[in-house]
């Protein structure tokens, strides 16, 4: 018997077992609603919707972070605008005026995540055309001063709620749908992050993606053979701040609130916590980091109001030990399990 003939079957093993994962994780996330219904904790969808939104956001820094090498500390500001946009426009449409005297409001739920992701990645783009231009702690520091003076214009827009926020007094419309039912919403929720995942899978694996990571590992050398570094990371830093932006929109109906804090640079750190958690340049990683992160806090909050100081030693036990986070873990676990 040949060498390949005895190799092939084991290298298609790990492949294997990763659609397996993916079809039962689906099969979970679909049938969560009921199952917790019937267990009598229909509680739990409301958290289940909070770590799908954060997982699009955590994914959506994950590609400018894990896939682009650019460490963001201004994610939060794309977060929010998301958010903002989604209250303005409802707001403009309850005062039946017109936002920047041409701009009319809406409640459609069509309408408004597409402006919030416009209006994000129009943010992104700027941002990311200045901030780009340094690298390392420069622009680390850069993001976060841009995510920080935005974070004070909307805290002196006193038209919007200012420091106090401002209240959506029910959720956007989508078609007939129900979408104040939690169990509604949450499939709303859960088919946008099946199709946000789905397209971060076709651009990391794509030529785009490609030279993505050859200018993570190696940007000299990139640019040596021809290529402009400069552009693919502000795209993948727009990409990156829409992303975030549609996360901030469906918070913000889910919440029927935003507020500036929606946009403070603890909103940022929160983010890269969850990738971090989860697992960098992962695709899974920022889904499990989310769980993983709004599951121990809404836990701790419950046994505790110094929360945080049994939180920090937790992630610090699990960056340090995993190696890759909780998506390496898994990984390791699964191919220890299948191994010859």
């Amino acid at each position: 018997m040949s060498d390949d003939a005895i190799t092939r079957p084991h290298a298609a093993t790990p492949a294997l077992g990763r659609i397996i994962a993916l079809v039962a994780l689906a099969a979970a996330l679909i049938a969560l609603p009921f199952v917790v219904k019937a267990l009598g904790q229909p509680a739990l969808v409301p958290l289940a919707t909070r770590v799908l939104i954060y997982a699009i956001a955590a994914a959506s820094l994950n590609l400018a972070l894990g896939f682009g090498g650019m460490v963001s500390f201004g994610h939060a500001a794309f977060f929010g605008i998301g958010g903002y946009a989604v209250g303005i426009l409802y707001r403009t449409m309850m005062d039946d005026a017109l936002f920047l005297g041409f701009i009319p409001g809406t409640d459609q739920l069509l309408l408004t995540l597409p402006a919030a992701i416009l209006v994000a990645g129009l943010f992104a783009c700027v941002i990311g055309a200045l901030s780009l231009r340094t690298s390392g702690v420069q622009f680390i520091m850069i993001t976060l001063a841009f995510a920080q003076m935005l974070f004070f214009l909307f805290v002196s827009l006193k038209a919007y709620g200012g420091d106090d926020g401002m209240t959506i007094r029910r959720r956007n419309a989508l078609f007939d749908l129900n979408t104040r039912d939690d169990v509604t919403f949450y499939f709303i929720c859960l088919v946008v992050a099946a199709l946000v995942f789905l397209a971060l899978w076709r651009i990391v694996g794509s030529r785009f993606g490609m030279v993505l990571a050859g200018i993570r590992q190696n940007e000299r050398r990139m640019a040596a053979i021809g290529i402009a570094p400069y552009r693919y990371k502000l795209a993948a830093f727009v990409i990156s701040g829409m992303g975030a932006g549609l996360a901030g929109a469906l918070m913000a109906n889910y919440l029927r609130f935003v507020s500036p804090d929606m946009l403070h640079w603890t909103k940022s750190g929160e983010l890269m916590i969850m990738v971090i958690l989860g697992g960098v340049g992962t695709l899974l990683g920022p889904l499990l980091g989310a769980a993983a992160l709004v599951i121990l806090e809404t836990v701790l909050t419950g046994w505790t109001e110094h929360w945080q100081l049994v939180l920090g030693p937790i992630l610090l036990l699990v960056v340090l030990f995993t190696q890759g986070g909780l998506n390496g873990l898994i990984s390791r676990v699964g191919l220890g399990r299948s191994a010859p």
